[in-house]
C-alpha cells in the first residue's frame, strides 16, 4: 500500500478494515510501521499540501481540508499549510488558478465572474481576495 504513495495512518487502518483484517493484527501493523516511520501523519500532511499548492493549484482552506479528509487531525493540517504557504506568494497563486480556469479570456461577463468567484472559493482561496481577482477582470472591459 505504501509503495504507491504516502498514506496516513487512517488511510491505512482504513484499507485494512476493509481487507477484513482484525483489530489486534491492524494495530499490530500500525505500530510496527510507526516504529518502522514507514507511517508518518506530518510527512503526509506535507506531501498533500506541496501536492495541492504546487500541482492542482488550490488555495489554504482546501488544502487543509485535503488534509483532514485524510483523516490528519486540524492542528497537524493547518501546521502542514502554513509550511508550505511561508515560500508561496498566495496572490500569484490565486492569479494562476484564475487564469488557468480563464483560458486565455481577457474579459468576463457578470455570470462567467460569480462562475469564477463560486470556483476559486471552493479551492480555498480567501472570499476578499477572489472578490478584488474578480472584479480586476471584471474591469478590464
Amino acid at each position: 500500500m505504501l509503495a504507491r504513495r504516502e498514506l496516513s495512518e487512517a488511510q491505512i487502518r482504513q484499507r485494512l478494515t476493509r481487507r477484513s483484517h482484525t483489530t489486534d493484527s491492524i494495530e499490530a501493523a500500525i505500530e510496527r510501521l510507526k516504529a518502522e516511520r514507514a507511517i508518518d501523519d506530518v510527512r503526509v500532511a506535507g506531501a498533500i499540501a506541496r501536492t495541492e499548492t504546487n500541482i492542482r493549484r488550490r488555495g489554504r482552506l482546501r488544502v487543509i481540508r485535503q488534509i483532514e479528509a485524510a483523516g490528519i487531525s486540524s492542528s497537524i493540517a493547518r501546521r502542514a499549510a502554513n509550511e508550505v504557504f511561508e515560500d508561496i506568494d498566495s496572490d500569484a497563486l490565486l492569479t494562476a488558478a484564475l487564469e488557468k480556469r480563464l483560458r486565455g479570456r481577457d474579459t468576463v461577463d457578470e455570470q462567467t465572474a460569480r462562475r469564477l468567484y463560486r470556483y476559486l472559493i471552493t479551492q480555498g482561496f480567501d472570499a476578499h481576495r477572489v472578490r478584488t481577482a474578480v472584479q480586476a477582470i471584471m474591469t478590464r472591459r
